[in-house]
């Protein structure tokens, strides 16, 4: 071990002097050889050295900017977390600022504030009162229809019932008001969640999926025409003299945080061009299917025109055009041969009558066919 140790301690001061000489080698070598000496020396002995310093001086870096690229990293992250939540906000935003320019007046924007109770289902706090012209019975709409409605009022907050109330009632009817009945809601199961029904539809009404059913205006707490739902299916049940049909609600009061209060001088006032009426689209469509029909048809017929028009011209100017031979000389047709006339032969006896049979018309005999100028009768009849 003492060898060992002793030899190690020979080296260690051997490439201590070389090393010593190498540097007193380096100051007395001229300046212009200088460069090219340690350009070699970092290419042969030196390159080794060289990699781990820049492999250190790597890591030492990245080391030292792993917490701001992990800071973006999570911010992007997040971003792209709460983009989703964003549109969607400002979505309803903007179909919130378009139903207030439809309703013109007569209306409260209001912040729907839910609660983490066990009632928030079935109520909400709504961040206006009455000193901005709330009142008990405002409806509470959407722009996707109803809400609710107001049930109690302080000065600067009020209490709403949702739709998904046990006691909620409104009277609602088809959109082309062919059938009434009365909504409230319909609770799926413990944890399925609320659909809407639509109870006393008269049984002569037969509504199909998909027919949107809207506010009746009936009662004076709910103006008409405001959507509650469309037709999933008719419940079957045991009245014979009305049916029952579940509908999809046209608003989700949990998706809801921006409303709309109603005042009451509002209520009593009409709602046209609020929500587009079903009938009124359908009728529109129909009428752009026709106008579109019309339009085809009637550039159908001009094609039509327009193609005549130019054979028309075509034939016109052949026609007209003179024709050629080979050498580009006009040939003069020939003049038509006229033929004379044939002799017409004149019978000096009656005239025939020719007498149409049914069976065959060669049974007809010649002399049965001219009538005696004298009796009148037909020869060869005695």
């Amino acid at each position: 071990m003492a060898r060992a140790v002793r030899s190690n301690n020979r080296i260690d001061l051997f490439l201590l002097v070389a090393c010593g000489l190498l540097a007193l080698l380096a100051r007395v070598v001229p300046v212009s050889m200088r460069e090219p000496v340690a350009t070699g020396l970092r290419r042969t002995f030196m390159s080794p050295m060289v990699m781990l310093q820049e492999w250190a001086e790597t890591s030492r870096h990245a080391m030292v900017l792993v917490e701001s690229k992990t800071a973006k990293r999570d911010s992007v992250a997040l971003s792209a977390m709460n983009a989703a939540s964003v549109d969607s906000e400002n979505d309803r935003l903007r179909k919130l600022i378009g139903l207030g320019a439809r309703l013109r007046w007569g209306f409260v924007p209001a912040e729907a504030l839910h609660s983490r109770g066990v009632r928030d289902e079935t109520t909400v706090i709504l961040s206006a009162g009455a000193r901005a012209g709330v009142a008990r019975f405002s409806p509470v709409i959407a722009p996707e229809g109803l809400v609710g409605v107001v049930d109690a009022v302080d000065p600067t907050m009020s209490h709403a019932m949702l739709w998904t109330h046990p006691d909620f009632r409104v009277s609602a009817m088809s959109a082309d008001a062919a059938a009434f009945g009365i909504a409230q809601a319909h609770l799926t199961s413990a944890t399925g969640g609320y659909l809407i029904e639509v109870r006393g539809v008269p049984f002569r009404a037969n509504l199909k999926p998909g027919a949107l059913i809207v506010s009746s205006g009936l009662g004076g707490v709910w103006p008409r025409g405001i959507p509650v739902g469309t037709v999933i299916q008719e419940i079957k049940t045991t009245e014979g003299w009305a049916r029952t049909y579940l509908l999809r609600p046209a608003v989700f009061p949990a998706d809801v945080y921006n409303v709309m209060i109603l005042r009451l001088e509002r209520v009593a006032k009409e709602f046209d061009g609020v929500w587009p009426s079903v009938a009124a689209a359908d009728a529109a469509a129909q009428r752009i299917v026709v106008a579109g029909d019309s339009a085809l048809k009637e550039a159908a017929l001009a094609e039509a025109a327009a193609r005549r028009a130019v054979m028309d011209s075509v034939n016109a100017e052949s026609f007209a055009r003179p024709a050629t031979d080979s050498t580009g000389a006009v040939i003069t047709p020939a003049p038509p041969v006229r033929r004379a006339p044939r002799p017409v032969v004149q019978d000096s006896g009656p005239p025939l009558i020719r007498v149409r049979d049914t069976t065959r018309r060669d049974t007809i005999r010649r002399d049965t066919s001219r009538i005696d100028s004298i009796s009148g009768r037909p020869r060869g009849l005695r």
